[in-house]
Parts: structure tokens; C-alpha cells; sequence
């Protein structure tokens, strides 16, 4: 993937102490050219100065501390400017308990290398999977999808994915100063400004893996979140901001 130029997977934690070393390694293992940032929220346990140990061994791992947990998508505008201000090319978005596997990052590279502007790893077009999940999670982020289709109109299996690589191109024109949205919302913002801007998205099959180690973040919260924003731009067609500047 030499063509795509220089590759940075950012890796927001929040109380991940098990699991940063186990996916830091993975990654390097299966990416070895790439970067990885990992974007700590002043974890508690102790997951920011595991970073900064990894960081210390390997000139290809950095740490980004932020002050208070402020959900999962100021975390990716953090890593994405820093990304961006450091010349990175493509920026991956990964989660650090394991469930998105390193080893297919490669099936991102490989559809941007095919001219997407946006890959995702979607568990719920064909080849793609979910394993270990309970079959209420799985019913409830299959729900979350379907009504995201229809109230948006976007033909996307998997807008709420959080497994994705943009080129940085891709993130200079959708833009991201005015980009509120925390939860697993963020990935469908940035999916339906990609696809507002006529950019192409492509799905790539992943197989999805629930956690062994850890708690994870979802909440009623970021339920709620993903709810009524989805339906304010089912309404509106576009994020607001992103309608009145382009209007």
C-alpha cells in the first residue's frame, strides 16, 4: 500500500490497561510501516503511561493525552488533527479492545487503493460477521443500521462501524470544525458528510469480535445521542451546520 503514502490507525482509550499492549502489538505485527496514535482520556487505570512505555520502545507508536473523558468522537477530531498536522496520508480509526482485528486493515488500504474516499469494515455485508456477541447487541446495532438507512436514505450496511480509514483528503472536505456528535453517532456524522459531498464509501467485510477483557462504553446516552441526531438530519437532509455552510 506504499501509494497511499503514510498511514496513521488512531486508538482512542478510555480504561483499556489489558488490552493497549495486546493490540498495539497485533498492529505492529500486522502493519509494520504504519503508526499508531493512541488518544488516552486520562484513563484511571493507568492506560495513558502504558502508552507513553510503548511509545518510549517503538518511534512508530505516539500518545495523545487528553485532559477529561469527552466521548468517543472528540477523541477521533483530536487524533485526526494531530494526524493531519503531522502529514499523514490515511487515518484509520480502530478501537483498542480487540474487536476490530489489525490483520484486516489491509481490506481498508486495499479499497482506498481502489479510489473509495472512505473504507469501512462492515460486519453486515456479505462475508462480514459478528462473533461472541449477545443476540440482543447484535439485533440492536442491526436495528441502529436499518434505521439509519431509512432515515437517511444512505445506502451504507454498517454506517455506525467504527472500524474505518479516511485519506486525509477526504477529511479536509467533509471537514471537521463543526462536528459535535460523541458516541457511535460520530461514525454515521462522518459517513453522511461523506456521502453529502458526493465522495465514495466503500464496504469492506470484517469479522467483528466482542471483547474478552474490559467494560465496554455503550450507554443509554449514546443510545439517545445517535437517536435524535439521526432523526434531526433524517428532517433536515444534512448535519446543521454543515447545511447552513453549504447553503
Amino acid at each position: 500500500m506504499e501509494t497511499l503514502g503514510r498511514v496513521l490507525v488512531i486508538v482512542p482509550t478510555y480504561n483499556e490497561c489489558d488490552n493497549l499492549p495486546k493490540i498495539a502489538e497485533r498492529l505492529r505485527a500486522a502493519l509494520p510501516e504504519a503508526h499508531l496514535l493512541v488518544a488516552d482520556d486520562s484513563s484511571p487505570d493507568g492506560t495513558g503511561e502504558i502508552a507513553d512505555a510503548l511509545a518510549a520502545d517503538d518511534d512508530h507508536i505516539h500518545v495523545l493525552h487528553r485532559p477529561v473523558k469527552q466521548g468517543l468522537g472528540a477523541a477521533y477530531i483530536a487524533g485526526f488533527r494531530w494526524g493531519l498536522a503531522e502529514g499523514f496520508d490515511v487515518l484509520v480509526e480502530m478501537d483498542a479492545d480487540g474487536s476490530h482485528q489489525p490483520e484486516e486493515l489491509n481490506k481498508l488500504l486495499a479499497a482506498l487503493a481502489d479510489g473509495a474516499d472512505l473504507a469501512i469494515g462492515s460486519r453486515y455485508v456479505p462475508g462480514g460477521r459478528v462473533t461472541n456477541w449477545p443476540a440482543s447487541r447484535e439485533l440492536l446495532s442491526r436495528g441502529a443500521n436499518l434505521y439509519t438507512r431509512i432515515m437517511l436514505g444512505l445506502p451504507v450496511r454498517d454506517a455506525t462501524a467504527g472500524f474505518r480509514a479516511y485519506p486525509a483528503a477526504t477529511l479536509d472536505k467533509v471537514g471537521l470544525d463543526d462536528v459535535e456528535s460523541q458516541g457511535y453517532c460520530f461514525q454515521v456524522d462522518l459517513t453522511l458528510r461523506t456521502a453529502r459531498h458526493g465522495l465514495r464509501v466503500a464496504e469492506v467485510p470484517i469479522t467483528f469480535v466482542e471483547r474478552t477483557v474490559g467494560t465496554s462504553k455503550m450507554s443509554g446516552r449514546v443510545m439517545a445521542e445517535a437517536f435524535w441526531r439521526v432523526a434531526q438530519w433524517g428532517v433536515t437532509g444534512l448535519p446543521t451546520r454543515l447545511r447552513r455552510r453549504r447553503g
